[in-house]
C-alpha cells in the first residue's frame, strides 16, 4: 500500500509542476468547485491505482492525510507528529509507532495550515507553541524555530464519557476498598491533591471525584485547556486566556482563583497546579473552601509535596519554608498517588494523609 501510494503521489506531484494552473502550496484554500476539478484531475493519473490509494491520496492533498484512521479510533488517547515521516499513538497506556506518513514536506506543512485555520489557533516566530481544541481532540502546535523538521504536533482525546468510580472498579483501577476510602474523602470534604507521571490518568480520577458531588453544590473549575466535566448544573468553569498577538491581557490561573472567590464556591476545582498560582490556590483553601481538588505531575506523595513547596514560592518568594509549609498543613489534608506499569496499565498507588508539620517538613502515612 505504501510503495503503491508513494508511486502514485510522485507521479501527480512530478505532472502538478508542469500544470501551471494548479499550485500546489495552494490547493486547500481554493473553493469547492476549484477542489472538486483538482480532485478529478489526480484521479485522471492514478486510475491504475486501487481505490483505497485514491482515496488516501485524496486526504493527502484536501484532508488529515495518514492520520485519518488514527483519528476515527477511539481507543487512541494521544497522536503525535513529529514530521512528516514521524508519527506515534497511545493505546491502552502504550505508545507505538504508525506505519503510515505524509508523502511530502510540502503536504504536511499545508495540513499543517488546515489545522491552525480549523481550529483557530496561530504560530508565530515571537510566539511558537499554541494550545487549543479540534475536533474533541486537545492540540498542542509547535512551529519553527523551536522544531528544526517542521511542526510538531500532539492531539489528546477526549473521551466521550466522563469517568466515573465505577468505570475504574472495571479497569481494576483499585480495589473497592479504596474506592469506597476516595468516595468517603469527598463526602467528608477534605481537600486533597491528585498527583502522578504523564499519562498515568490524574484527569480521569479528577471526572471521578466530580462526579460523586451532590447536585446542589456549587463547584468552580480552573482549567488551562478544557478537559473537565462540570458535575451538575449548579457549577461553572473558568478557561484562562492566552494570546500571541499580545492585544488582549491574558488570564492566568491566579487571576482567576481570585475571580472564583467572589462567585460562592463551596469547592474549588484547579484541573493542574504548574506554577505560582499554588500560592493563591491554597490560600484560597486556607479560608474555608472544604472539598477542594487539585492535580499536579509527581512520582509520589513526598515529591508533590515538596514540588507544592517551590511553586508557591514561586508566587511567594519573600515567605519562609516554615510560612510555606505551614500554609499547605492548614490547606490540604490528603495526596492521591495514581501511577501506571510497564504495560500502560493506570492503578491507585496510595492514599496518603498528612499527619503533621514538624523542623524537618510533613510526616505522612499510608491509609490505602
Amino acid at each position: 500500500m505504501n510503495d503503491l501510494l508513494q508511486s502514485a503521489f510522485e507521479k501527480i506531484y512530478s505532472d502538478l509542476q508542469v500544470a501551471p494552473y494548479i499550485d500546489l502550496a495552494e490547493m486547500t484554500q481554493c473553493h469547492q468547485r476549484e477542489r472538486s476539478e483538482v480532485s478529478d484531475w489526480i484521479e485522471s493519473r492514478v486510475l491504475s491505482a486501487p481505490s483505497e490509494v485514491q482515496d488516501r491520496l485524496r486526504e493527502e492533498f484536501f484532508g488529515n492525510g495518514p492520520l485519518v484512521p488514527l483519528l476515527k479510533d477511539e481507543t487512541i488517547t494521544e497522536i503525535l507528529v513529529n514530521g512528516k515521516d514521524s508519527i506515534w499513538y497511545e493505546r491502552n497506556g502504550r505508545l507505538l509507532e504508525f506505519r503510515d506518513h505524509f508523502c511530502s514536506q510540502l503536504t504536511y506543512e499545508n495540513f499543517f495550515r488546515r489545522l491552525c485555520h480549523e481550529s483557530g489557533m496561530q504560530i508565530t516566530l515571537d510566539l511558537p507553541f499554541a494550545d487549543g481544541h479540534w475536533k474533541g481532540y486537545r492540540l498542542h502546535l509547535l512551529g519553527a524555530p523551536i522544531v528544526k523538521n517542521g511542526p510538531v504536533l500532539c492531539f489528546r482525546n477526549h473521551p466521550k464519557t466522563s469517568w466515573n468510580f465505577g468505570l475504574l472498579s472495571q479497569c481494576g483501577w483499585s480495589t473497592e476498598e479504596g474506592i469506597e476510602a476516595l468516595i468517603k474523602m469527598i463526602e467528608d470534604r477534605e481537600n486533597f491533591i491528585i498527583v502522578g507521571p504523564t499519562g498515568s490518568g490524574k484527569t480521569s480520577v479528577l471526572n471521578a471525584c466530580l462526579g460523586e458531588i451532590p447536585p446542589n453544590e456549587r463547584v468552580v473549575i480552573i482549567e488551562d485547556v478544557e478537559e473537565i466535566a462540570s458535575p451538575n448544573s449548579a457549577s461553572t468553569k473558568l478557561l484562562t486566556r492566552t494570546d500571541p498577538q499580545r492585544v488582549l491581557r491574558e488570564v492566568d490561573q491566579s487571576e482567576l482563583v481570585r475571580q472564583t472567590l467572589r462567585m460562592r464556591p463551596e469547592r474549588i476545582v484547579m484541573s493542574e497546579i504548574r506554577g505560582a498560582e499554588a500560592k493563591d490556590l491554597l490560600m484560597a483553601l486556607a479560608t474555608g473552601h472544604s472539598g477542594s481538588i487539585g492535580t499536579l505531575h509527581g512520582e509520589s506523595a513526598r515529591q508533590a509535596l515538596i514540588r507544592l513547596e517551590m511553586m508557591i514560592q514561586m508566587g511567594a518568594p519573600q515567605w519562609s519554608l516554615t510560612a510555606i509549609r505551614t500554609l499547605i498543613w492548614m490547606s490540604l489534608q490528603s495526596v492521591i498517588v495514581v501511577n501506571k506499569d510497564e504495560n500502560g496499565k493506570r492503578y491507585l498507588e496510595g492514599i496518603y494523609r498528612i499527619t503533621s508539620l514538624d523542623d524537618c517538613g510533613f510526616l505522612i502515612e499510608k491509609r490505602f
